[in-house]
Order: structure tokens, then C-alpha cells, then sequence
């Protein structure tokens, strides 16, 4: 008897758990997998010497043309430990992360395989000749028949959710549409010019009919000027605080549970629950994208990993969720002492940034690597 392949459901949002029967079956080939090419750093693996039924793999996306670079000393095996993200896993199979889909093998028969869980076991495997990453745990561990449960909010995420957890919390950039389109604060309820903790304030547009929802309020702040073409596409917002719909209506009624400075006429409310999808492949744009950074949350001038930057290119530029960056130091302009004039110095690599949430033409962009400092203005090119 053998451990067939296990299935799980892809939502990180739902509650239930996937249960995958493990049932007993015939014998059956293994597929092949070639030795590694003398003198490659990594051999090949070599999995259990039978399976419940022949195995297929396929790539999730057309294989490129030239060969995937490894990274130096990229393991055989690796064991999925939780607090993984699957950028770190990525990098430790590969010299560039951004090639995880060209060279991640799934199992056809598996519902959902492109989740992975801590445990589960990724091999390092040679097919044809060229490398391949796919999940073995189902082929190197034999268990009598059982169930595996494993919840849905086990699976391992992209990028790390307490970083943009914190962002969504401290700050956000509001594109201009979007800015308009939000509920806004009408009044304070009772004789006061602001409001703070404990007050009840009267707002216009809140569409939901729930008593309960949960509403951040946000001070529309400086304007977000495009440096490209000096069209304004967004403003800084300031949070203010946090409040509960009380009574639903035109206007609606929110009571402030906690704030950390007074809102006024005119602030902005957002859901709190903010949609971000966190299980992605990490990739190279489809197309070309060039564009700059226009803010950092947080309103520091230096950005280092795991900060939220706001870019001045989204969907509208062919920018999508999982699109990896490289930013680029803007050259300084410098004087020629010696033959007089000026001279513009090179652009140089600073770091590397990952797409999470797109808009028209914005999107937030996690930075994963910082060799240098990095700006606002920096600019932001497919990964070479």
C-alpha cells in the first residue's frame, strides 16, 4: 500500500478543511527522473520504489528557453517549515525567484496542487535533463490507509501576511477614483467640531446594510503626482481611526471605537476588511513595465525590506498581482571638473519588489530585497 497524493482546497479565506482519503492501490511504475549532469551541484532524487498509480507532471506555465539558474547549493530536499514563505523557498532553490513557475512540477490528478503546506517535502528532480521542483511528500512517505486534515489557513503565503497586515493598518494611498467614490464624514453628532473615541459621527455613501461593519477612517492627504507625466493619480492617506456602523441609512451613523487623532468633515471611511491575495507565483512581468516609486507607507524617506511601496504603473500598464520588479537607483547628475559640463551617472540596482494588490494605474508592491537604500523616484524595470 502507498500514500496517494493529497488534495486541498486553494481559498485562504475559507473556514473548512479539505479531507484527502488515502487509499490503498496496485502497483505502479514510477516515472523516470535522469541523474543530474556530471558536475552539477545537485544530483538527482530518487523516490520511493513504488506508487499507488503512475505520475505525471506538468508545468504550470510554457517553459522558457533557456535553463532556470539554480542557486548555489540548492538542496536536494527541502522540508516546509512553517513561517515559510514560498518567496524564501523559492530563493533557496533558485538563483532568481521570479522562475518558480517555469520549473514547478504538479501532479495532474492532485485537486489544488499548487498549494503547499508545511511538511511537505519539495525535491529537487531532473527530467529530460532540466530541473524540476515538485512536491514528493506523497511519494517518499508510506502510511497505512488514513485521512489527512489539514486546515486551509496552514498553507504557506507568498510574501509575509505581518507585514502587510501592518501596512493595511498604518497607511494606504488612495487612487483618485477611489478617493471620490468613498463615504465620507458629514458631521460629529452633538455640539462637537471633531470627533475622537466615543463620539458617533453621520456619514454619507456607506452602502452596506449590516450593523457591525467595521469601517477605517482616513484623511485624504497630499496629492500622489505621477513624476512621468505630472498627472495626479492618487493622495497620501492618513489614518485616523476605526469605528462600527451603528445604524444604517442616508445618512449612516458610525460610532469611533479608537483613534489616534481627531476626524473632520470631509475624511474618507474604507472597509477594513481589505482584499489582498497572498498565494501567488512569484513571476517576470508578461509584459514590459518601467514606471517609478511614488511613496513608501509609513512616510519614511529610505526603504528597506518588507516596506510597502506605492508604484505609479497598475492593471491599465499590464502590471498584475505576483509581478516581480527590480528598482534602480535614479543617476545623480554630477559636474565634469575636468572637461567642464555635466554627466549623468548610471542607474544602479538597489533591490527587488513583489506586486501584491493592483489598481488602474497604482499598485503596492512589497520590497523583498534591498541591496542599496531605495527611494521614492527610484525606478522600478522587469527583472533581468
Amino acid at each position: 500500500m502507498s500514500l496517494s497524493k493529497i488534495s486541498l482546497h486553494p481559498s485562504l479565506r475559507l473556514t473548512a478543511v479539505s479531507l484527502a482519503l488515502v487509499l490503498a492501490g496496485c502497483g505502479g511504475n514510477p516515472p523516470v527522473y535522469e541523474p543530474a549532469p556530471t558536475g552539477s551541484t545537485t544530483s538527482s532524487y530518487e523516490p520511493a520504489p513504488s506508487y499507488s498509480e503512475p505520475t505525471s507532471y506538468e508545468p504550470v506555465l510554457e517553459r522558457i528557453n533557456e535553463p532556470v539558474p539554480l542557486a548555489d547549493g540548492a538542496p536536494n530536499e527541502y522540508v516546509v517549515q512553517i513561517g515559510d514563505t514560498l518567496w524564501d523557498i523559492s530563493s533557496t532553490f533558485l538563483r532568481d525567484p521570479w522562475f518558480w513557475p517555469e520549473i514547478w512540477y504538479v501532479n495532474p490528478e492532485i485537486e489544488n496542487p499548487h498549494l503547499i503546506y508545511p511538511g511537505d517535502v519539495l525535491a529537487l528532480v531532473y527530467i529530460d535533463g532540466e530541473p524540476r521542483i515538485t512536491n514528493v511528500r506523497a511519494s517518499t512517505y508510506r502510511m497505512s490507509p488514513q485521512a489527512r486534515v489539514t486546515p486551509l489557513t496552514e498553507a504557506i503565503t507568498s510574501i509575509p501576511y505581518e507585514d502587510v497586515a501592518a501596512f493595511l493598518s498604518s497607511g494606504v494611498v488612495l487612487e483618485r477614483n477611489q478617493a471620490d467614490a468613498l463615504p465620507y464624514l458629514l458631521t460629529t453628532r452633538g455640539e462637537h467640531m471633531i470627533a475622537s473615541a466615543g463620539n458617533e459621527i453621520y456619514v454619507r455613501g456607506i452602502d452596506q446594510n449590516v450593523p457591525g461593519a467595521r469601517y477605517t477612517v482616513v484623511q485624504v492627504g497630499d496629492p500622489l503626482i505621477d513624476p512621468d507625466d505630472n498627472r495626479l493619480i492618487g493622495y497620501q492617506g492618513i489614518t485616523v481611526g476605526s469605528g462600527t456602523l451603528r445604524r444604517v441609512g442616508d445618512p449612516s451613523t458610525v460610532a469611533l471605537t479608537d483613534t489616534s487623532q481627531e476626524a473632520q468633515t470631509g475624511d474618507r471611511l474604507l472597509p477594513e476588511a481589505v482584499n489582498v491575495p497572498l498565494n501567488f507565483f512569484p513571476r517576470s512581468p508578461s509584459t514590459t513595465v518601467e514606471g517609478r516609486i511614488v511613496s513608501v507607507v509609513g512616510g519614511v524617506t529610505q526603504i528597506g525590506q518588507y516596506q510597502v511601496v506605492v508604484l505609479n504603473r497598475g492593471s491599465n500598464n499590464g502590471v498584475s498581482v505576483g509581478d516581480v520588479l527590480n528598482v534602480w537607483q535614479t543617476g545623480e547628475t554630477v559636474k565634469d571638473r575636468v572637461r567642464g559640463g555635466s554627466v549623468r551617472l548610471p542607474d544602479e540596482q538597489a533591490g527587488t519588489i513583489m506586486v501584491f494588490k493592483t489598481y488602474d494605474r497604482i499598485s503596492y508592491g512589497l520590497v523583498m530585497e534591498a541591496t542599496e537604500a531605495i527611494h521614492v523616484h527610484d525606478i522600478v524595470r522587469n527583472p533581468t
